[in-house]
């Protein structure tokens, strides 16, 4: 007699399932709290770091510590010149990083971290600013500040309550929340921002036309009137597989391309003027448009060249091997 199989039983949810939805959900209550609890104190930290000539020195000890050096990595690259200073460091001679126009900011979450009150007493003595991070308002590091941000009471995702798990990411998003007010109130730009990240995909989706494209003599370009012969001649010379046609102004009027030879093959094709053959209105782009977009263009047009004008004359022209070469696809 053959055995039955056994009943299906549905799948328990795992220990590490449970603990971790466990984790997110008391971690984003914590932060859904402090975003409602931000009030002027949070204005009054971003108007002294604005305010700040020289470099933000971000400081913590132990795990504030990570995450103050991720806090003045992301004021760095997004337009507000920071540092990480370690607080123990600090006390042996790195003091000497914080200088005068500098301003401090210093992450603990008892507010009573021994390790900087070197750092602390710096800023003091020497009149620098310096705005706290805490998670208690009454306490030594939270008294000396000029402006204090308070985290809300908030139970750590630890089980025992003791490893820095919540209250370390309040600050990692708080840090971020300043990073972007500062952005937004500064009015960084999109090439500030690519001057920052030259590397990387973030660096070459933000990649300008102007710094791929071939200027100048190595410009496919004729003058109206010109016999398709020597258009030819020019197409076949600057490999572009394109010649583009200046008018009296020096405007590009139009554009022959390979595609347009074929259409007007036949007898008297090379003695024509190229305005008989060219192609109007040609697709263009600025130099200052994104690369990324001009690929964009090129693909949907199936297209291998863009000349790139200014007030409609040809400064420049891009090819699709420049886009592939920058990395763009």
């Amino acid at each position: 007699m053959a055995a039955r199989s056994p009943k299906s039983r549905p799948e328990p949810v795992s220990t590490a399932l449970a603990s971790a939805r466990r984790v997110l959900a008391l971690e984003g209550a914590a932060l859904a709290a402090l975003g409602r609890g931000l009030d002027a104190r949070f204005e009054r930290a971003v108007e002294i770091l604005a305010a700040t000539k020289g470099r933000v020195a971000v400081t913590g000890m132990g795990k504030s510590g990570h995450i103050a050096g991720k806090i003045a990595a992301t004021l760095a690259s997004t337009g507000t010149p920071a540092l990480f200073v370690h607080p123990a460091e600090a006390a042996h001679g790195d003091l000497g990083m914080v200088v005068k126009g500098d301003c401090v900011l210093a992450l603990s979450n008892s507010g009573e971290t021994p390790e900087l009150a070197a750092i602390v007493a710096h800023t003091r003595r020497n009149g620098l600013p310096l705005v706290a991070v805490v998670g208690r308002e009454a306490s030594s590091l939270a008294e000396a500040a000029d402006a204090v941000l308070a985290l809300p009471e908030a139970e750590e995702a630890c089980p025992m309550g003791l490893a820095p798990t919540t209250s370390t990411t309040l600050m990692l998003a708080l840090g971020d929340a300043l990073a972007v007010a500062l952005l937004e109130r500064k009015g960084f730009t999109a090439e500030e921002f690519h001057v920052l990240h030259p590397g990387g995909k973030l660096g070459r989706m933000l990649v300008r036309v102007s710094e791929l494209m071939h200027q100048g003599e190595e410009m496919p370009l004729v003058a109206a009137g010109t016999a398709m012969a020597d258009a030819i001649l020019v197409m076949t010379a600057k490999r572009f597989g394109c010649v583009g046609v200046r008018d009296g102004r020096g405007q590009l009027a139009g554009v022959v391309t390979d595609g347009d030879l074929r259409r007007h093959m036949g007898d008297g094709l090379l003695a024509r003027p190229v305005e008989a053959v060219m192609t109007r209105a040609p697709q263009t782009i600025g130099p200052r448009a994104l690369a990324v977009e001009a690929l964009r263009r090129m693909n949907e047009r199936s297209i291998t060249s863009l000349f790139a004008v200014e007030a409609g004359r040809p400064v420049g022209i891009v090819h699709i091997h420049d886009l592939l070469r920058a990395g763009l696809a």
